[in-house]
């Protein structure tokens, strides 16, 4: 007699969650028979809105990724499913190419957290999927049959590979970067094969770095302090113009200037806006204020923390502004509508991407800290209060709700201030410091994000309000 499995049961009974982008939880929850629920309980929800016979698959550089893709691909066979696997490659060039091709996809990563961790992200054959969609697959009731114990082994097509560096490469000329020193930070991203050979492609001069056979977690919303000064002693080791680096999944990109000083990413994605003469952005609430006192763009609109959020803001900003685009605070840069870049057409790619945004600054003429100095004066940091319970996030958000007025006494302010429930909670105090707390929504961690007219007070910020909640 068959066993067969239902969906929604194996992933209720896993613990695994969605979080911001992805479902994510710990790689022991993670067994073949879960996640072959997830990727049945993806197929079904899409299947009748888009026609395929073909999904593709990828991972990241954990040491658990690649039997999930494993299981992935046997319960796909048994709805008489093609799976193509591409290996190792970015998030974005996996969506890029399945978009391309009119197909759904599944990219296992845990993105930035740590290794006893993983994920599933799912693509739709037009884009990420919505909220909605991760609704559908949590309470699916589709079934399969248990996997056998033994998974037939993947076999690595390059033509995603390929093609996510073609589609770079097309834009500009050869000599592109002739004369620039880049540092690729590699670590264990899942891109760190593709950097080095596309800059060098564009005429750089470059460097690998820090290459590493063990996972290492790059969040770069939180960069580490050992992360910091290994930028600043390459950066004066070797001179370098920039140095890059993404997170595990390269879709979250890392940029040093020619001194070894980290760009947050929101700022890079004011930047990369301004050079693409992007009209209309979607942001998420946790970005810098400097993108609206720019005045660069004739719309600014701010959603919840996510991916999914900032593009199911494009199709509204579509029907007035021609030129879309998004980012998110770690970097993410997701380009919203097709445009223009020198003269060629580059394609909308509904997702986040590291690459973009580095070529597009790497090749202006000049440094990126002369770049910096022309964008407002305003500066964010922000970290993150780690084994943190999501509960305990939420009784002290509804707290502060009430009455914030003690807390910010606390950090030193005796002023007015509003609240901003928009994701978590975000004080704006009355001289434009900005303190903004929100539980992470794929671990138990609280992350605090802060804003001011000066860095040194920004990081304070961060550090004070964890002091309190620690006290």
């Amino acid at each position: 007699m068959e066993n067969k499995l239902i969906c929604a049961e194996v992933i209720t009974e896993s613990g695994i969650a969605f979080g911001t982008s992805g479902a994510r939880g710990l790689v022991e929850d993670f067994t073949p028979d879960v996640s072959a629920a997830f990727a049945i309980a993806f197929i079904t929800a899409i299947e009748n809105a888009f026609t395929f016979d073909t999904v593709a698959i990828a991972i990241d550089n954990r040491p658990s990724s690649y039997t999930i893709a494993q299981a992935c691909a046997t319960v796909l066979k048994q709805r008489d499913l093609r799976v193509v696997y591409y290996g190792v490659i970015p998030t974005p060039a996996l969506a890029y190419k399945a978009i391309q091709d009119g197909m759904p996809c599944i990219m296992v990563t845990g993105s930035h957290i740590p290794f006893d961790r993983n994920g599933l992200k799912f693509y739709r054959p037009d884009g990420e999927i919505t909220k909605a969609d991760e609704q559908a697959i949590l309470a699916s009731n589709a079934s399969f049959e248990a996997l056998p114990q033994y998974l037939s082994e993947l076999h690595d097509n390059p033509d995603a590979k390929t093609a996510y560096s073609q589609r770079y490469l097309s834009l500009f000329k050869t000599d592109a970067l002739k004369g620039k020193k880049i540092g690729i930070y590699e670590h264990s991203s899942a891109g760190r094969d593709i950097y080095k050979a596309l800059f060098e492609l564009l005429g750089a001069n470059v460097f690998s770095l820090g290459r590493s056979d063990e996972f290492i977690p790059i969040d770069t919303e939180a960069v580490s302090d050992e992360d910091k000064q290994r930028a600043l002693n390459w950066s004066k080791e070797y001179n370098f113009d920039a140095i890059l680096s993404t997170d595990g999944d390269g879709d979250r990109p890392l940029i040093a200037d020619e001194h070894g000083n980290w760009l947050r990413g929101d700022i890079l994605g004011l930047l990369c806006s301004q050079l693409l003469n992007i009209e209309a952005l979607a942001i998420p609430v946790s970005c810098n204020t400097a993108i609206e006192l720019s005045k660069s763009f004739k719309q600014v609109k701010r959603t919840k923390i996510g991916s999914p959020y900032v593009i199911a803001e494009f199709e509204q900003l579509g029907e007035q502004y021609s030129s879309i685009a998004g980012f998110e605070a770690n970097g993410g840069y997701i380009l919203g509508s097709s445009i223009d870049v020198n003269g060629k057409k580059l394609a909308a790619l509904p997702t986040r991407d590291a690459l973009l945004p580095a070529i597009l600054l790497l090749a202006e003429q000049e440094p990126i800290s002369k770049q910096l100095t022309k964008l407002p004066n305003r500066f964010t940091a922000s970290d993150r209060l780690q084994n943190f319970a999501k509960e305990k996030s939420l009784d002290l958000i509804a707290e502060l709700e009430k009455d914030a007025s003690s807390f910010l006494v606390k950090l030193g302010y005796e002023l007015e201030y509003t609240v901003d429930l928009t994701d978590g909670l975000r004080i704006t105090i009355e001289n434009g410091d900005i303190v903004h707390l929100r539980p992470s929504g794929n671990a138990p961690e609280l992350r605090c994000y802060a804003e001011s007219s000066s860095e040194e007070v920004a990081k304070s910020l961060v550090m004070a309000t964890f002091s309190i909640i620690k006290a």
